[in-house]
């Protein structure tokens, strides 16, 4: 693995030390599969849409949970009865493409970015967010001569 320097930023980005933690933390992350596969769109200057393709699963199937800065989305196939004679592993496939498979996928959310809501059509899982920056946290324009008061 790399070491990355961070000095530079510390020169740069006043009260930004949180920074390095945050990259630690995102090296430091296991390794994620490929499954299922995601776009990311932007679609608006603060609107975002995820998007997931999970062909098979019901949205019963899918659990999408957000916690601090992080959205993790969940899907669990229920197991098929032994008994049931529609059983999976009695199936007999000639080409089996189309995976099934449970899967966890976690997305890692910028400050204030909220999830608005999540709707799934065709088989396709839509998960829409928006970026609202608390009006303190805005930039605002400091008069020279003016002194600010503090809260």
């Amino acid at each position: 693995m790399r070491t990355i320097d961070l000095s530079p930023l510390y020169r740069s980005f006043i009260g930004s030390d949180h920074l390095a933690s945050m990259l630690d933390a995102a090296a430091k992350n296991e390794k994620q599969t490929t499954y299922p596969p995601y776009n990311i769109e932007l679609v608006s200057e603060d609107k975002y849409r995820i998007t997931m393709a999970i062909a098979g699963f019901s949205e019963s199937d899918v659990e999408i949970v957000v916690q601090e800065n992080t959205l993790v989305v969940t899907g669990n196939k229920p197991t098929v009865n032994t008994d049931n004679s529609t059983n999976e592993s009695a199936k007999q496939y000639l080409h089996k493409g189309i995976s099934e498979r449970n899967f966890e996928r976690k997305f890692q959310l910028g400050d204030h970015v909220k999830v608005l809501h999540a709707d799934m059509q065709n088989g396709l899982l839509n998960i829409d967010l928006e970026r609202v920056i608390p009006e303190a946290k805005k930039p605002r324009k400091i008069e020279i001569g003016s002194r600010l008061l503090e809260n």
